[in-house]
């Protein structure tokens, strides 16, 4: 994946039960490769896992960038706390499917 090749650093992500969240810096790729890198493999291994086959992601998708002045660890926690407002967990800690590189040994 883009990870790995260095293109991207992934800061923080948040799954949820119809779509995902994702704070990354870019390195030297633009978003719509790193995108599309992304829901190519994604949905091949989950299609795989799942024994499934077909499309599993909405054309295109929706991006912000941030301000060199804006709070990346502000960012970070508004994204992960998507579960929380949308009601699925009382806590943070409760929902499996987040992480960021702010946690203790991550960074």
């Amino acid at each position: 994946m883009q990870h790995e090749k260095g293109t991207v650093r992934s800061l923080a992500f948040v799954v949820m039960p119809n779509h995902f969240h994702w704070l990354i810096e870019l390195g030297q790729t633009d978003l719509g490769a790193v995108m599309k890198a992304v829901k190519g493999q994604s949905a091949r291994l989950i299609n795989e896992h799942a024994g499934t086959s077909g499309t599993l992601w909405q054309t295109g998708y929706h991006d912000h960038g941030l301000r060199r002045d804006e709070d990346l660890v502000a960012a970070a926690r508004y994204l992960v706390a998507n579960p929380l407002r949308a009601g699925l967990v009382e806590s943070l800690w409760m929902y499996p499917h987040w992480d960021a590189v702010w946690l203790e040994g991550r960074e």
